[in-house]
């Protein structure tokens, strides 16, 4: 049901066969850091997809090339029905076009904008969805680091997907001093500036069912900083009498065992299977959910625009000023070649069985060199992350 493949492809000829010219455009249904994701259309096949297009001069603004250069290696050696998958990769001189999956379904954030709360069946069958994207990611040695709503995408089945890659890592032993990811849901021992594994992404899948079941967060603030030294204080933790009325033990159990501030502490260290044994799940039928033939409780009305339409065509860029000026750097063929090798097409890949064994590192020499990410937004860590993390106890009450 999903694989990923470590064989690292030749490099592509300076001339590639896709453009924008095989694509018909239809009409802009989401807009990210680097530009506007268009619903296109193949001309030949006939097949629709989503394309991001994502202006060169803007991700050179956001010291960003590492990260989408990064997104497209991870992507080329992963597929599973629980992912958004990559069919196309491609670029001209201005901008790079990554052609994915269309799913018309809309994120999570945008859902629970809508609603705020989920109750206790629709969100076991979000987290489970999760879970086996997280199993095909684990397995090929990759820890996504970006565990949040909005990279969690409903297809038309209602199933939930998982997305964006720019800040994914395989994993390495010696990680410190990779503090990237979004506040809020990132592992305590990520913002600390500690080592990290698998463990990180486990937090980030409970506080994404604490904010189903409660409609916010269990750690908020405005900046990073607040958000850490709110972990810091307290050890966020759902009592019995704080259960919502429709809500079991089991779950509460569930996400307080993954929003352990300590990754000794959190379920999900010894793998995907031992989060999956959890006795939550203990009616969730995991071979039926792989082959799609659970019929979700909660299914986004195909009959809407699944996506904030104004923000869509919201075309204010703060950065203008310094994208016109890269813009004008992307004339120097030196500058081009940090986009080189920027290009898959699936129909000359072949993809393998992942490795079974969660946190399984099966990566080669040229695999490993995806190293140093530049990611929009992080912010400088306190020298004293060190001390910092050391007021945590390693034994919180449970």
């Amino acid at each position: 049901m999903g694989n990923c493949n470590f064989r690292i492809e030749r490099e592509k000829d300076s001339v590639t066969i896709l453009s924008k010219n095989n694509f018909q455009f239809w009409y802009a249904i989401g807009r990210g850091g680097f530009g506007k994701v268009w619903k296109v259309e193949k001309k030949k096949e006939k097949e629709t997809f989503a394309m991001k297009e994502m202006s060169k001069a803007r991700v050179m603004a956001k010291k960003s090339v590492q990260s989408v250069m990064n997104e497209l290696k991870l992507l080329s050696q992963m597929k599973s029905l629980f992912l958004v998958n990559m069919h196309y990769a491609f670029q001209d001189r201005e901008n790079l076009y990554l052609v994915m999956d269309l799913l018309t379904g809309g994120d999570l954030r945008y859902h629970i904008a809508k609603q705020r709360k989920f109750n206790e069946e629709e969100t076991k069958f979000f987290i489970a969805c999760l879970l086996e994207a997280l199993e095909i990611v684990h397995g090929c040695g990759i820890i996504h680091r970006d565990i949040k709503p909005e990279n969690l995408v409903f297809d038309q089945d209602g199933y939930l997907r998982l997305t964006d890659f720019g800040i994914a890592r395989y994993w390495s032993p010696d990680n410190a001093q990779e503090t990237s990811g979004t506040p809020g849901y990132m592992a305590p021992e990520v913002m600390c500036r500690q080592n990290h594994g698998v463990a990180a992404d486990y937090f980030a899948v409970g506080v994404i069912a604490y904010e189903c079941m409660n409609g916010r967060r269990p750690y908020v603030g405005k900046s990073r900083r607040e958000i850490r030294e709110q972990i810091l204080a307290k050890q966020v933790q759902i009592k019995r009498f704080e259960i919502p009325d429709g809500w079991t033990l089991e779950s509460a159990d569930f996400i307080n065992k993954c929003l352990q501030r300590k990754p000794s502490n959190r379920i999900g260290l010894n793998g995907n299977h031992e989060v999956k044994s959890h006795s939550w799940f203990k009616d969730v039928n995991w071979p039926k959910l792989k082959e799609r033939k659970i019929v979700p409780t909660f299914i986004p009305n195909q009959n809407e625009d699944n996506f904030d339409l104004k923000h869509v065509n919201n075309n204010d860029w703060k950065d203008a000023d310094v994208v016109k000026d890269n813009q004008l750097l992307l004339r120097r063929n030196s500058i081009q070649n940090l986009f080189k090798g920027y290009y898959y097409d699936k129909n000359n890949h072949t993809v393998v069985t992942p490795s079974t064994k969660q946190n399984s590192v099966v990566v080669d020499s040229v695999s490993k060199e995806v190293k140093g990410i530049d990611v929009e937004g992080e912010e400088n860590v306190d020298d004293d992350a060190d001390a910092k993390w050391n007021q945590i106890p390693e034994k919180d009450n449970q």
